[in-house]
């Protein structure tokens, strides 16, 4: 039997650390992997796991470059988002997509990813990823438009809301994958392999404040011009599915 639906078992996540975080956030979390680490735990407390069913660990995968977890020990693996450029020629980015490989190469291990961690598991697939100059930033609460598949796979939703923070973007879904939806603005808002990979575009483990302290730091480096800014702030309190979206990560691990 697949361990990971055998509940005498214990979910074995390990998230892939792919930031630093801004201060604000890491003073209420300690570290950037920890909030995603908490949208996991609300996600299974939903889906009636108790804590001693879940078992987190974190990796930070940009200070500590190649240390990755041992997919033995594994049955999900969640990558973050992050500042950084998906489509970077670095090391540790480079490194990160050659174990997304590995993990697609096996047949156990369920991988799941949100915006950059989506766009590096669409590169590792062989999607083309990098900056959305046409459409350019996408940010705060956002309607994405779901297909038949991703109202399937969200709880029967034709609209998922959710958190964006993003110019990078998937252009084109890799072969074999599912879409789960689009926004005017990206097209590839999700993907999506049954019992293999499940990703979304957006932020689901973001809450207000976390988007605000990103918000207030990008307006002040000229990130955002004013409009940009109001227009997003105007949207941040809006209810969204981030809830929703962590507990179906947890029920794609179990097969639910």
């Amino acid at each position: 039997m697949n361990p990971i639906h055998n509940r005498s078992h214990t979910l074995r996540i390990a998230i892939l650390e792919c930031d630093t975080g801004l201060p604000k956030a890491l003073a209420k979390y300690k570290r950037y992997g920890a909030i995603s680490s908490a949208l996991l735990e609300s996600g299974a407390e939903a889906a009636g796991l108790r804590p001693e069913d879940v078992k987190i660990s974190l990796w930070d995968v940009v200070n500590d470059v190649g240390n990755f977890p041992n997919l033995e020990a594994m049955d999900g693996v969640f990558l973050t988002g992050s500042k950084f450029d998906s489509f970077a020629d670095v090391p540790w980015t480079n490194q990160l997509v050659d174990f997304v490989k590995e993990i697609l190469a096996q047949d156990r291990v369920r991988l799941m990813g949100v915006c950059f961690g989506h766009q590096i598991i669409g590169r590792a697939m062989g999607a083309r990823v990098g900056r959305n100059e046409d459409q350019g930033w996408e940010v705060s609460v956002t309607d994405v438009n779901l297909t038949s598949e991703g109202t399937k796979v969200f709880e029967g939703k034709n609209i998922l809301s959710i958190y964006q923070m993003h110019k990078d973007i998937v252009f084109d879904y890799p072969p074999g994958v599912q879409p789960l939806g689009s926004t005017s603005r990206c097209q590839v808002q999700g993907m999506f392999v049954p019992g293999r990979v499940l990703t979304v575009q957006g932020h689901p483990e973001f809450m207000e404040d976390i988007l605000v302290e990103i918000l207030e730091v990008r307006h002040e480096q000229g990130v955002f011009g004013d409009e940009i800014y109001e227009e997003a702030m105007a949207r941040v309190g809006r209810r969204h599915d981030g809830l929703m979206v962590g507990k179906r990560f947890i029920e794609f691990l179990l097969d639910k």
